[in-house]
């Protein structure tokens, strides 16, 4: 089995989403496929359909969940140094045409949210990036095109 890369704070968040889906999600669903059930006829019962639908996505989550939180490799950032951008490093780029800063945390794949400015390390940018240090330029292939960036700052925490 091949390990899964996450910092705490992205197993913790991956432990309380597992935890909320199991404790309330589940009894919930659970209660609303009984309640449909008393309505009667399940061939034509909206309600029943429904309620089974969202058992089977919440039921599959939990395993997507479970089977990470499984084979998670937690790596505690705040223990990392170093001057070149590696998992967890938070880096701060400037966009070379557009002159626009970013700030991204490379993260593993089950944490990512680039609106919270969390990248996945198998991103084309946090490949790109990898092993680089401050003031290299790096240059990107996105589906967008080829972008440049030039690191401003690494920095772990």
């Amino acid at each position: 089995m091949e390990k899964i890369p996450m910092t705490a704070a992205g197993h913790a968040a991956l432990e309380s989403e597992l935890k909320r889906r199991t404790t309330e999600e589940r009894p919930r669903i659970i209660e609303l496929i009984a309640e449909a059930r008393g309505h009667g006829d399940l061939s034509e019962n909206a309600e029943y359909h429904a309620a089974k639908e969202a058992h089977g996505l919440n039921e599959s989550r939990i395993l997507e969940l479970e089977d990470q939180l499984s084979r998670a490799d937690v790596i505690d950032v705040s223990k990392l140094t170093g001057k070149t951008v590696k998992f967890g490093a938070t880096v701060t780029l400037i966009d070379e045409d557009t002159e626009e800063k970013k700030k991204y945390q490379i993260v593993g794949d089950a944490e990512s949210d680039v609106k919270d400015g969390k990248i996945s390390i198998s991103s084309p940018i946090a490949r790109a990036l990898i092993g680089k240090a401050k003031g290299d330029a790096v240059e990107v292939s996105t589906p967008g095109g080829a972008r440049a960036y030039e690191i401003l700052d690494v920095k772990f925490r």
